[in-house]
């Protein structure tokens, strides 16, 4: 035994040396060859995965261009066009001007001028403010009648808020019947939202001039929907590749008098039909 292990100390058996026999040599080329291969099925799944993301969020993007737009240009407005706009918008008949939207070529393509440039482009400005005064308006008149609450005023929040999504939906789905639908979603809730005008208009007469209030929500109604026609013809249809001349004129038709139940049935927030 003492001369087997003075055998093994000459043979270099010590701890934490490697034994030769038992540790064979690596194959250099076949870690090269593995390591390229895994390198290129790396660099491969990842020019794919980057070629399917990719295309993924342009076409996210591109669609959430196409329904949305640009925000800001929504609230590109100044008072003179808040001005003239609402004088278009409350006396249709009186707009001696053209109804179509001015364009110009941006970087190789059309583009709609701001509304600060173009008193037909649609802004966002004068909707939500004049919803935001229907509300005051709305809680003054629960107030006077003594009916006002928190819960109240939210219910003609809601109720609003529906009615000018509800339409401003209408306003799309006609246009992608008639095979269209490029127009972006925003210029849909814009030009529904302007009935906002004529309804803030029949509020004030349902609390000052009582039994004049229904002359006024018929004035107000045929105004916003004169106004929301010729509109929608000549800026929206414009869009449409091709439709139907009598579907057309219905879904005209129909576009026109969807103002009347809106304005009818916010205008009077108290629900007294009476006095």
């Amino acid at each position: 035994m003492g001369h087997f292990s003075a055998t093994e100390e000459n043979l270099g058996f010590q701890s934490g040396v490697p034994i030769p026999g038992l540790n064979p040599p690596s194959n250099q080329f076949g870690n090269a060859f593995c390591g390229a291969g895994s390198g290129l099925i790396r660099e491969g799944l990842g020019a794919y995965g980057k070629r399917i993301c990719g295309s993924s969020s342009q076409y996210v993007q591109s669609n959430i261009i196409k329904c949305f737009s640009d925000p800001q240009y929504y609230f590109q407005v100044n008072a003179h066009y808040v001005r003239n706009k609402l004088k278009i918008i409350l006396f249709p008949f009186l707009h001696r001007g053209h109804w179509t939207r001015i364009t110009e070529p941006i970087g190789g393509r059309l583009s709609y001028n701001p509304p600060i440039n173009d008193i037909n482009a649609p802004d966002l400005y004068i909707p939500f403010m004049t919803f935001a005064t229907y509300l005051v308006l709305a809680g003054i008149s629960l107030g006077l009648s003594g009916k006002f609450s928190p819960e109240a005023l939210n219910w003609q929040f809601v109720k609003g808020m529906a009615s000018w999504l509800f339409q401003a939906m209408l306003l799309k789905a006609s246009l992608t019947s008639l095979g269209g639908g490029e127009a972006p979603l925003l210029d849909m809730i814009a030009y529904a939202g302007y009935t906002f005008t004529g309804l803030c208009v029949a509020v004030v007469g349902r609390i000052t001039l009582s039994y004049a209030y229904y002359l006024i929500v018929i004035w107000t109604s045929m105004c916003s929907g004169i106004f929301l026609a010729r509109t929608i013809k000549l800026t929206l249809y414009a869009e449409a590749r091709s439709y139907d001349v009598t579907i057309h004129n219905y879904l005209l038709l129909g576009i026109a008098f969807s103002p009347f139940p809106f304005i009818f049935c916010l205008s009077n927030p108290t629900g007294n039909w009476i006095s």
